[in-house]
């Protein structure tokens, strides 16, 4: 199976070899993460060039696979490309020292199209790994939520969520953990920050982990007790809990990108609501946070079975109030599933 992923890449890439030094894409590659380290796809097969740091734990861990493990550095690395003519280099994750370096003993050619192509469809394997990410997410959020308390700043509140998903077999999280409290959360991306929580406030929390390297995403929007001052917000939030739920009712396969978004943006119109949301409904998730496909208004990309993305219609009304509903989603027999099943989705007031 992986001997067939990587020979299908090295194909559809059009160069004699591929030379991968991005993290990410060398984890893809191998199954082995590392900081450093060069991996080298050709006809021949897959090869991980390690250093004295990585090699024993990469030989181990890969012995008997499609990849071979070789102990050197970069000169090693140069010396197996030689007599190729084309090397393929992922463009978007290469630096413009690297990519000189290399341009001066062969032509280069964008291997990310070949790549992209076999990651935006998720294994078997992939899929349960962000399934985990997920379910230890929610695990996370559910018991931080019992421990919140008025007072506690949006950073205590991030460290203890984060605390919680490491404790729960985490290995990281996906992203910079986004705690808002009361009108910080009409910033979409809103720095975490000494904020402290006052009864009343309404709470926004975009989180996820990783779990060997696969990430999950979520977002949650609640209550932190009830002041009477709500109405409006239980309005709009009914609005884009509706719009959420249209997405993974009526997205389908062979839909694009922009007709995924579509569906939300417009339930949202019904209430006057779609000039607040003001980001795209989704991004693909993987190794990476943000990768293919993307639902946006500009976005022709089908969505298609083994795809992974997010559902996160938002609204987001300056000083006053930020919403945020967000599942991570997968496509499986043309129908979409979230990968979230712990956590409630009505509006909570703690």
């Amino acid at each position: 199976m992986v001997a067939e992923k990587l020979r299908k890449i090295y194909q559809n890439s059009g160069a004699d070899a591929l030379f991968i030094e991005c993290d990410f894409v060398r984890r893809y590659l191998t199954g082995f993460y590392s900081t450093d380290g060069y991996v080298i796809l050709d006809g021949s097969g897959c090869k991980f060039v390690a250093d004295p740091r990585y090699f024993e734990a990469a030989e181990r861990q890969l012995r008997g696979s499609a990849v071979e493990v070789i102990e050197g550095s970069y000169a090693l690395a140069l010396e197996l490309l030689q007599g190729k003519k084309t090397v393929g280099v992922p463009y978007p994750f290469t630096d413009v020292a690297s990519f000189e370096r290399l341009r001066k003993n062969f032509e280069l050619i964008d291997c990310m199209p070949a790549l992209r192509e076999a990651m935006i469809f998720k294994t078997e394997e992939e899929l349960s790994l962000i399934g985990r990410a997920c379910d230890i997410a929610e695990e996370g959020f559910l018991q931080l939520l019992p421990a919140i308390r008025e007072g506690m700043t949006e950073n205590e509140v991030a460290a203890l969520l984060e605390y919680n998903m490491r404790k729960l077999g985490a290995s990281g999280t996906s992203f910079e953990t986004i705690v808002a409290f009361g009108p910080n959360g009409s910033v979409p991306h809103h720095e975490t920050g000494n904020t402290a929580l006052k009864f009343g406030d309404a709470v926004l929390i975009d989180f996820g982990c990783k779990v060997e390297g696969y990430c999950s995403d979520i977002t949650r929007t609640f209550l932190f007790g009830d002041d009477g001052k709500h109405g409006e917000f239980r309005k709009v939030y009914d609005a884009v809990l509706a719009a959420h739920d249209l997405v993974r009712e009526t997205l389908v396969a062979g839909m694009t990108g922009k007709e995924g978004d579509a569906i939300a943006r417009e339930h949202l119109k019904k209430f006057g609501l779609e000039k607040y949301f003001t980001h795209s409904l989704g991004h693909g998730i993987g190794l990476q946070i943000h990768e293919y496909p993307i639902l946006s208004p500009r976005s022709e990309q089908k969505i298609e079975d083994g795809m992974v993305f997010s559902d996160e219609p938002g609204v987001y009304i300056a000083g006053e109030l930020g919403i945020r509903i967000e599942d991570s989603m997968y496509m499986r027999d043309g129908r979409t599933h979230s990968f979230m099943s712990k956590t409630e989705k009505k509006l909570l007031v703690l």
